[in-house]
C-alpha cells in the first residue's frame, strides 16, 4: 500500500475530538457505527457542538477504526 494510506494513518492516528462531550458519540462509531442515528448528531448539536466538529471526529474516528481492521485482517491472512 503506497503513500495515500500511510497519510491516512497518520492523521487518523493524531486526531482527537476537542469537545469531550464527543465521548459517547464516538464510541458508538467506532463499536457500532450501525447504530448512529441522526438523534444522535442532533443531540450534540443541541449541546453546542458545531456540526462541522461533529463531522471531522466522525470521519477520523471511523477511519481509523476502518485502518485498525484492516490492519487485523492483513496479519491474519499474512
Amino acid at each position: 500500500m503506497g503513500a495515500p494510506i500511510e497519510e491516512l494513518r497518520a492523521l487518523a492516528a493524531t486526531a482527537s475530538a476537542r469537545d469531550a462531550r464527543l465521548g459517547p458519540y464516538l464510541e458508538k462509531v467506532r463499536t457500532g457505527a450501525y447504530a448512529v442515528t441522526d438523534g444522535d448528531v442532533e443531540a450534540l448539536k443541541r449541546a453546542g457542538v458545531p456540526e462541522d466538529e461533529i463531522f471531522e471526529a466522525t470521519a477520523a474516528v471511523a477511519s481509523a477504526e476502518g485502518l485498525r481492521r484492516l490492519d487485523a485482517a492483513l496479519r491474519v491472512i499474512g
